[in-house]
């Protein structure tokens, strides 16, 4: 399952994180954002224990969504050691994810 992830909790669940860290930047309001919603889900559980999964609320956390240049939802970022090393803005298939996650671990 996707973890909530807030302004924070940010810092210390990606930015510390040992593991890569895949953070969906995703709004209630948005309809591409709830297509990729369950794909997230689903990829939180298949990597539980390997990677980390979250979601950032842009609505609620804005700090962390402005210091990434997140303009367009959804954003999907991936981290390893801090540092942002994936981005795929719009909808995308799942492998697109798991690909970015497989070539970290």
């Amino acid at each position: 399952m996707a973890q909530a992830i807030t302004d924070a909790t940010f810092e210390e669940v990606v930015l510390k994180s040992d593991k890569p860290v895949l953070v969906d930047f995703w709004a209630a309001w948005c309809g591409p954002c709830r297509m990729v919603g369950p794909i997230i889900e689903e990829i939180g559980q298949e990597y539980e224990g390997k990677a980390v999964v979250g979601k950032v609320d842009v609505d609620a956390n804005q700090e962390f969504a402005a210091k990434y240049g997140i303009r367009n939802i959804p954003t999907v970022l991936v981290f390893q050691n801090g540092e942002v090393v994936g981005r795929q803005v719009g909808v995308a298939p799942k492998q697109t994810y798991t690909n970015a996650i497989d070539a970290l671990l």
